[in-house]
């Protein structure tokens, strides 16, 4: 069988999890058993398009992947004076049970949350949720970050180590440690999503790698968790989000805001799929800050134009967002609201209150924020000196013409 370089790229980073499940099950140690999967699909990669793809991908993977982890056994055996024999013929009796977590067949849930143990910083947590999870190489984690691959390798090599001194296993945690180890699932999730779709620094506004697997992966998880409302959310939000992804830059690549995008070119099918899942949550589970966030995307998508949107039920919800998961983007954005709905001062009244929270004040969208609702107030000269310093604060080069060109407008009307 053969297969084009996309799905043969899609195919690895589905099995990726799988192989690693599978020699985690068998052995023991996170690290060994991670490098000896990413030797496989490195192999499978070269080989594959030249030899075809195996009637049992996921074997030869796996068969490879474990090959290369018992030659690796043996060598550090030698190395260190140990009975090489003796220990290759125990290891493959010596692999511990593993108890699936529900609907976890292949194993991909019982990485997430190993992937996400609160021993890792979340930067630690999210590369190796790519690295481990995603069948992403460090080089190309390395490259959806924007940083060197000598930057990249040693924190996922960390990250292992961690892990390995922390004594976790390649299990599910147990039901009282599951809710708060699956919000930092969620929110590694969410933060490769956001990467993705509005990236933080570099030349594009958007990373379509980053947003795809992190859509994949929370598919995934809701598959595992369909009953968990927050999971449910949490996709919900990214599919109406990921859904305008096609009117957000015009031909040359420049930022189009949502007021000003063709509603024509968001994607219908995405929007019913989201619609659908943050409505059966909020139905049927307790309610939570994705499915908020997600509540808050459909509203603006299923207006039928930027008039229509009904910003008076968005200020209600992201007053709700702010008292049970209170967060300074949460804060900007309801100011936004109270903007539409009160007018630009009392919107510019709550982001004074924002100055003072050391996460907000240098950032960019606060200051661009403050120069639309100035605009908005008549303000022009405090509204020109915020669209300045936005575009000054901000590494994202889009970002930065889109608020240069809305200061040079601003500048040139009579």
């Amino acid at each position: 069988m053969t297969a084009s370089p996309g799905r043969l790229g899609d195919l690895l980073r589905e099995l990726a999890p799988q192989v690693l499940g599978a020699l985690l099950r068998r052995h023991s140690g996170f690290e060994e058993c991670e490098d000896a999967t990413q030797e496989a699909l490195l192999a499978a990669a070269a080989q594959w398009p030249v030899e075809g793809v195996p009637d049992s991908p996921r074997s030869w993977l796996v068969s490879v992947a474990s090959r290369r982890l018992v030659d690796h056994i043996r060598s550090e055996q030698a190395r260190r004076r140990r009975e090489v024999t003796a220990a290759a013929r125990e290891l493959p009796d010596a692999a511990p049970r593993h108890e699936d977590g529900p609907g976890d067949r292949d194993g991909t849930l019982a990485l997430l949350f190993l992937c996400c143990h609160p021993a890792l910083t979340p930067a630690s947590q999210v590369a190796l949720t790519l690295r481990a999870v995603g069948g992403l190489t460090t080089v190309e984690v390395a490259r959806a970050f924007l940083v060197p691959e000598a930057t990249m390798a040693p924190r996922i090599s960390r990250a292992k180590q961690r892990i390995r001194a922390a004594g976790a296993s390649f299990a599910m945690p147990s039901a009282r440690e599951r809710a708060g180890r699956l919000a930092a699932v969620l929110h590694v999730l969410y933060l490769v999503f956001n990467e993705g779709y509005t990236a933080g620094s570099g030349p594009e506004l958007h990373r379509g790698e980053l947003t795809s697997e992190a859509i994949r992966l929370t598919r995934a998880l809701h598959r595992s968790l369909p009953d968990e409302g927050e999971v449910a959310g949490l996709l919900a939000l990214m599919l109406l989000t990921d859904a305008r992804r096609a009117a957000r830059t015009g031909p040359d690549g420049a930022l189009v805001p949502l007021a000003a995008q063709d509603r024509a070119r968001w994607d219908a099918a995405l929007i019913e799929e989201g619609v659908a899942l943050v409505t059966g949550a909020m139905a049927a589970s307790p309610l939570g800050a994705y499915q908020l966030q997600a509540a808050i995307a459909a509203l603006h998508v299923e207006a039928p134009r930027a008039g229509d949107t009904d910003w008076e039920q968005i200020r209600v919800l992201y007053g709700i967002l702010c008292r049970i998961a209170p967060n300074p983007m949460a804060a900007l954005n309801h100011a936004v609201a109270v903007a539409m709905t009160r007018g630009p001062r009392a919107g510019l009244a709550l982001l004074a209150e924002l100055d003072a929270d050391p996460r907000m004040a240098g950032h960019h969208r606060l200051h661009a924020v403050r120069a639309h609702l100035r605009e908005l107030a008549g303000d022009r000269t405090a509204a020109l000196e915020s669209y300045r310093e936005a575009a000054r604060r901000t590494t994202s080069l889009p970002e930065q013409r889109y608020l240069l060109g809305r200061a040079a407008e601003l500048a040139d009307r009579p």
